[in-house]
């Protein structure tokens, strides 16, 4: 039996035998050598025939490591509450980024003054952990069983940072997109201006300062009419707090579906 069709097997037998799941579970993906970590919930009820919607999960930077339990710590408790699977049946995606690497290049320095400057070096090849989440997506998108006009990128600070980097690496994958407390290079908006993205932000955020989050906003609002932009009057970098608490959180993310 060919290599790709072992692991297509071991992906049909993981969707099989643990649909009805209770929680995430712990895997490992293997590429080539390298391996990334993460945890993967699946739809209580999931019947044969029938696609889902694939929701990746990027976490930020205090979450990366190894132990594959801390990617977990913001965010997975939306998919787990019980009126959200009922809703929203879905395949939920966790990796986590080893440390000392990020989801992107970004680069930052501080001025005199205090404020960050950040740099985003779109280079021609991502970052491992970057790399090896994409192509575990890709195996997921050839399973059979994910919904290809539904699959959906979110994450928070870092991983905000990493969804507009993943949207501008691969606009033709994604639906929409919710940016949390995350920003990026405004020029490279375009590159997937048809992509519906939310974005949520606090006005007093000290380590991703706001404004690199609408920059990128106030170029996609002239090229798409779903995009919207909510800034949280003092709050500061936990802006995920009152973003998992918007009613339509993810109301609004599971409705858009790819033309």
């Amino acid at each position: 039996m060919k290599k790709r069709n072992v692991i297509y097997l071991f992906l049909f037998l993981s969707f099989t035998f643990l649909s009805g799941q209770k929680s995430f579970e712990k895997k490992e993906w293997v590429f080539k050598g390298d391996t990334l970590k993460y945890q993967i919930l699946y739809p209580q009820k999931m019947k044969d025939g029938k696609t889902y919607p694939l929701v990746l999960f990027l976490h930020g930077s205090g979450e990366r490591g190894d132990d594959n339990e801390k990617q977990l710590t913001h965010g997975s408790e939306l998919f787990l509450e019980e009126k959200n699977r009922s809703k929203y049946p879905a395949i939920v995606l966790f990796p986590q980024c080893p440390k000392g690497i990020m989801w992107t290049h970004r680069m930052k320095e501080k001025t005199k003054g205090g404020d960050w400057v950040f740099n985003f070096p779109l280079e021609n090849q991502p970052t491992k952990p970057a790399f090896l989440v994409n192509q575990l997506v890709e195996s997921l998108l050839l399973s059979g069983k994910v919904d290809k006009q539904r699959v959906y990128v979110m994450g928070l600070s870092m991983g905000g940072i990493g969804t507009l980097e993943f949207l501008a690496r691969w606009p033709q994958k994604y639906a929409a997109a919710n940016v949390i407390c995350g920003g990026h290079d405004p020029a490279l908006a375009k590159k997937y201006g048809e992509i519906p993205i939310r974005f949520f932000h606090g006005d007093r955020d000290e380590v991703v300062p706001y404004k690199y989050s609408y920059g990128v906003y106030e170029v996609l609002r002239q090229l798409n009419g779903k995009t919207r932009y909510t800034l949280y009057s003092g709050v500061n970098h936990n802006s995920w707090d009152v973003a998992f608490a918007e009613p339509d959180f993810l109301k609004w993310m599971f409705k858009i579906k790819k033309k």
